[in-house]
């Protein structure tokens, strides 16, 4: 499916990689859940979320986590305070340190509360998306704090693109663990 582009589309794409994920969750054998995330042996994996998250939790914390940047980010901005989408001391250079804090954050967290935790927040991101219309969360320079994008877009990025990129990491998961 080619990026949204429209509010259907986002709303169609977001719902659709969320059921694909809850899917694959729900077919992963004990194996494939109590061993460890391990891609080091794949020279291809460089980036570093292939090293930080070693299991379903962490994945879904990092969902979590990124659905809590947009509803925060959105709704204080409509409150009138700029903020920007990553938050101090943070930026999109250093996004991967904020990644890597959410992670340790979250070490403690049981795998069935970040289950909860990511379908919750996955309501909460419909539910705000409905709240606008195609025009503002398509158009450019509705909102300012919204920069040289579209609201969209980030909604996007948070949901279908970002539910890909967990798919695809459970998918070499459950490779490597066909190898062993």
């Amino acid at each position: 499916m080619p990026r949204p582009r429209t509010k259907e589309d986002l709303m169609i794409a977001a719902k659709e990689n969320y059921d694909k994920l809850n899917v694959l969750i729900a077919k992963l054998s004990d194996e494939e859940l109590n061993t460890p995330f391990d891609f080091s042996s794949d020279e291809k994996k460089k980036e570093a979320h292939w090293k930080r998250d070693k299991n379903l939790r962490d994945i879904l914390i990092h969902l979590y986590e990124w659905h809590q940047l947009l509803l925060n980010w959105v709704d204080t901005n409509l409150k009138g305070v700029a903020k920007p989408f990553i938050p101090a001391p943070y930026n999109w250079k250093t996004y991967g340190d904020m990644n890597v804090e959410f992670w340790k954050k979250h070490q403690n967290t049981s795998l069935e509360d970040a289950k909860e935790m990511f379908q919750k927040s996955y309501k909460d991101i419909l539910e705000l998306a409905e709240r606008f219309t195609n025009e503002e969360l398509f158009s450019k320079d509705v909102y300012k704090w919204v920069g040289g994008s579209v609201l969209g877009s980030y909604f996007v990025s948070t949901t279908s693109s970002h539910y890909d990129w967990a798919m695809k990491k459970l998918k070499a998961h459950q490779k490597n663990c066909k190898k062993k």
